[in-house]
């Protein structure tokens, strides 16, 4: 909208507050005068390299162009009206070619990141190794000296496994001949040899037979001299746990002796009682106690009847005391005819209970009842 007051023909702009009074650089004789305002385009001025042009890679930002460093327009151009209305428009083209031209030479700033240092690298002095032809030739000749020298032997052997001129075969006699002069003395000794015999599995075998029957001949004939042979004849009866005193406290639990002064529920006290019972005696008075059969040790009962004259053998009848040598006792309740026997028994495995076991004839030793 044009103001009332200006004429209606080529009017200029109002000027306003903030715009910057007309700048006219001084003449100066060397300088090249500008065209004129009426060129769209003016000549632009290449920057200094010293201010635009980045030489050296640095952190800090290149400087933009200033408005001191921009073409200043002289007396000589256009009405300041025109150079006021161009002024815009050459500043905007002037800077954006500077900044062009900026922007492809510049540098980018780097990004401050943290720098981590590294050790460097080590140089090695070597220099580097060339493949020259010598190399290779060496190469291809000692390889196969080595895989010569380490997989064949020193020597290789003719067809026939012979050497020529040597003999590779030991031979006894060549190795044990010695040149040696014998007088005629010596030659007429008499030459002896020793001798051995090898003892074979059988002989060792039957050796061992013959001992084992040796010892049970001679045990046999111990026992046959204990006693004069005379012992009571036992009825068999029928099994089952007839001790009268089987509810008793044995001795580990502070139990006491029983009629016949062994402790309750052992097995001697077991035995005594068969013996009194096959001798048809149930009560008070006893044939047979701790007095006149044995001690409360099962241990020492084949010393006692061998000291009393009783019988003693390794064949069982009904009614006699087996006898074992780990430190127990038990009666003789049948005699099988396969080879064993069948007993009845008390504390067997200390447990103080009646028990009923079937035994072989030789694991015992057999004490016959006493008359």
């Amino acid at each position: 909208m044009r103001s009332p007051e200006a004429p209606m023909g080529r009017s200029e702009p109002p000027a306003r507050r903030s715009e910057r009074p007309e700048y006219r650089a001084p003449e100066s004789p060397a300088r090249r005068p500008e065209p004129p305002a009426r060129h769209p385009e003016p000549p632009v001025r290449r920057p200094e390299p010293s201010t635009h042009q980045v030489l050296q890679p640095s952190t800090r930002r290149p400087a933009q162009p200033g408005p001191a460093e921009f073409p200043r327009p002289t007396h000589d151009e256009a009405t300041p009206s025109r150079q006021r209305r161009a002024e815009p428009a050459r500043r905007r083209t002037i800077l954006d070619r500077a900044r062009g031209m900026a922007k492809v030479r510049r540098t980018p700033a780097p990004v401050n990141t943290p720098t981590v240092r590294r050790a460097p690298a080590p140089v090695s002095m070597r220099s580097p190794r060339r493949n020259g032809p010598a190399r290779v030739a060496a190469a291809l000749l000692l390889v196969p000296a080595l895989i010569g020298t380490v997989a064949l032997p020193a020597y290789a052997f003719l067809p026939g496994g012979q050497l020529p001129g040597v003999q590779t075969k030991f031979s006894l006699s060549v190795a044990g001949a010695q040149g040696l002069s014998v007088s005629e003395q010596a030659g007429g000794a008499a030459v002896s040899a020793d001798s051995f015999s090898v003892t074979t599995k059988a002989e060792i075998d039957a050796a061992a037979e013959e001992a084992a029957a040796a010892e049970e001949a001679a045990w046999e004939a111990e026992l046959a001299s204990r006693g004069d042979g005379a012992y009571a004849q036992v009825t068999q009866q029928a099994e089952g746990d007839d001790y009268p005193w089987w509810y008793e406290t044995p001795d580990d639990y502070g139990g006491g002796l029983s009629p016949l002064r062994y402790y309750y529920r052992e097995c001697v006290d077991f035995v005594a009682w068969r013996l009194n019972r096959d001798a048809g005696v149930t009560s008070a008075p006893w044939k047979w106690d701790w007095g006149n059969l044995a001690s409360g040790s099962a241990w020492v009962w084949a010393d006692a009847w061998q000291a009393k004259g009783w019988p003693t053998s390794s064949e069982p009848v009904v009614g006699a005391v087996a006898w074992f040598t780990y430190n127990h006792v038990a009666y003789v309740q049948a005699v099988n005819g396969d080879g064993t026997v069948t007993i009845e028994e008390y504390n067997w495995n200390s447990d103080h209970s009646y028990h009923v076991r079937t035994i072989p004839v030789g694991d015992a030793l057999y004490l016959y009842p006493p008359v």
